[in-house]
């Protein structure tokens, strides 16, 4: 059971650690059809650190101190694109433990900025772009050398499925039970399965679709380079334990230009940003809407908030030197958005 299980649904009024914050997210109703078939975000940015990330993060260290594997004084260790590097960066600040983020270039530079803030110390793989396997190569490498030091390895830990847990509980109780489909990127696989497993248990009918970049190889080749951060696993790192084939319904591709055009053009339209990765789940569950049954719901999880992309995806100059700047694609998401969007009476002014 995961730590946040036994806490209010409300937080308190006053609280005394950054981790008391955890949970509790909105539901935002992007979009329902004439059918009143429905498209509900889970923004997960509104948790500390602005990501989901933080709940598998406080799970993984709690496992590690409950099995011994990490004493006071300890030092953490993880290989990461950032979000989870975040999360560590509050837990180890708030328990009193070093933390070490075995980090690329590919990471955006303001997790970069936010993790060395809150006391990290970054150590760089040689790699430009995305490494993911000689990331997690360098990172238990420190961590055997190293006394009371733990590798939290995210990709292979199953507390990381864990941390999500209170995700489906939080949506169960937010739509009492009335969700058809989770749809959510993959990439450790502990969000989507963690909180599609867990939602299983008391929504047995949920449909669970995952999405990863077109590159990715967790649902099959071709692999290639993207520019998704902190979803997918790239070519010659070792597909997640937490993807859990059993539970998936549906696994799909989104590429980079329909990612970020649909991050920029839902920050356009609705003021919400959403981040990249956010951006290709959104995109493939809007594509379904006009598709989907009278009266169903569809549960989109948004990892994170787009504030963190600003010099990357919601960046001209960024996109069009990456040829990943296309108008007409966020014209073909702007219509569509524009057709299915209709705000709920019992939610108008």
């Amino acid at each position: 059971m995961s730590h946040l299980d036994a806490r209010s649904p409300h937080h308190p009024p006053v609280v005394r650690r950054v981790c008391e914050l955890i949970g509790g997210t909105p539901l935002f109703e992007l979009c329902r059809t004439e059918s009143d078939a429905r498209l509900l975000l889970k923004l997960e940015q509104f948790n500390p650190t602005g990501t989901a990330k933080i709940r598998m993060a406080l799970q993984m260290v709690l496992d590690a101190e409950e099995r011994g594997l990490l004493r006071p004084g300890g030092r953490i260790i993880e290989s990461t694109s950032g979000n989870t590097g975040l999360g560590l960066a509050v837990v180890a600040a708030e328990r009193g433990y070093t933390f070490t983020a075995v980090v690329d270039h590919h990471a955006s530079k303001d997790k970069l900025r936010a993790m060395k803030a809150m006391g990290a110390e970054l150590v760089y793989v040689a790699h430009e772009d995305l490494a993911t396997a000689a990331r997690e190569e360098l990172a238990e490498r420190m961590a055997a050398e190293s006394d009371n030091a733990y590798f939290t390895e995210q990709h292979n830990n199953l507390a990381n499925g864990v941390g999500y847990h209170p995700v489906a509980h939080e949506l169960h109780a937010a739509l009492d039970g009335r969700i058809d489909v989770l749809i959510g990127a993959v990439g450790t696989g502990g969000g989507l399965f963690g909180t599609g497993g867990e939602l299983r248990r008391t929504v047995p009918g949920v449909r669970i679709v995952g999405v990863e970049p077109k590159g990715s190889i967790a649902f099959g080749p071709p692999a290639h380079d993207y520019h998704q951060s902190g979803t997918g696993t790239p070519e010659g790192a070792t597909i997640g334990a937490m993807v859990d084939y059993s539970l998936l319904d549906e696994g799909v591709k989104v590429g980079d230009v329909e990612a970020f055009a649909t991050a920029r053009t839902v920050a356009r339209r609705t003021g919400l940003m959403l981040g990249g990765s956010a951006g290709g789940v959104v995109y493939e569950a809007l594509t379904r809407m006009s598709s989907s049954a009278p009266g169903t719901t569809t549960v989109a999880l948004v990892n994170d908030g787009g504030e963190k992309y600003l010099d990357t995806v919601f960046d001209d100059d960024w996109m069009s030197a990456r040829g990943l700047l296309s108008p007409d694609v966020e014209r073909e998401v702007d219509e569509l958005l524009a057709k299915l969007r209709r705000v709920a009476p019992e939610a108008q002014g």
